[in-house]
């Protein structure tokens, strides 16, 4: 089984080489790549070529919001996990919107840092409890519910977003629904596609605003 390949973006020194050598001395962990700015950012993704990229928010030049907009736009299929040294509704909210898809803190655990990298690679969204509500509370203030829009979304796309819905990760849905890992990551490309989001965070929280499913 090939190692998740893992590409930091971290302007802290001691940060960005400690991250490193955890994710580069993790059995079935790849660290790509390390950089510390994103003002090279497409040619940066071309030559590491990450399915999981550690994006941190506050760097110079560039920061981590507007480089999450960059990667989902020209790398779609790539993961973003955004890192942060403190809870900050404003940058919560922007970068579940621009495309995170899951939100931890630097004060995480080395263990707790690999789950989650684990865990947006197979389809989950990890962010602390804290930081969860916040984000759904953003959403419920800044998100005014539409109609009963029809999306057009299968039955099996449905059964697959209410499963997202409830923090199962790809793997899991597979298991769930009878259908394998890549079936499922196929489905959820057309729910990205029909909901018009760009991460598992968009497509569960316009679920249910919108009350999809």
């Amino acid at each position: 089984m090939k190692p998740i390949r893992v590409t930091i973006f971290e302007d802290n020194k001691h940060l960005r080489e400690s991250l490193y050598y955890l994710i580069s001395g993790t059995e079935g962990f790849c660290c790509s790549d390390a950089f510390a700015d994103c003002n090279d950012l497409v040619f940066q993704l071309k030559k590491s070529m990450p399915d999981v990229v550690l994006m941190d928010i506050e760097m110079p030049g560039m920061n981590g919001i507007e480089a999450v907009k960059i990667i989902k736009q020209q790398f779609p299929q790539v993961q973003i996990l955004m890192q942060t040294v403190f809870h900050d509704d404003d940058n919560i909210f922007n970068a579940v919107c621009a495309g995170a898809s899951g939100y931890i803190l630097k004060t995480t655990s080395p263990e707790g840092y690999m789950e989650a990298i684990k865990d947006v690679y197979e389809g989950g969204s990890p962010m602390t409890g804290s930081v969860a509500r916040k984000v759904l509370a953003l959403f419920q203030q800044n998100v005014t519910p539409k109609g009963n829009t029809d999306y057009q979304l299968t039955p099996k796309e449905k059964e697959i977003l209410q499963q997202l819905i409830k923090g199962k990760s790809y793997k899991m849905i597979a298991d769930v629904v009878g259908s394998s890992y890549e079936t499922v990551r196929t489905h959820m490309k057309n729910i990205y596609a029909k909901l018009h989001v760009n991460s598992n965070t968009e497509a569960v929280l316009k679920a249910l605003q919108e009350k999809i499913v």
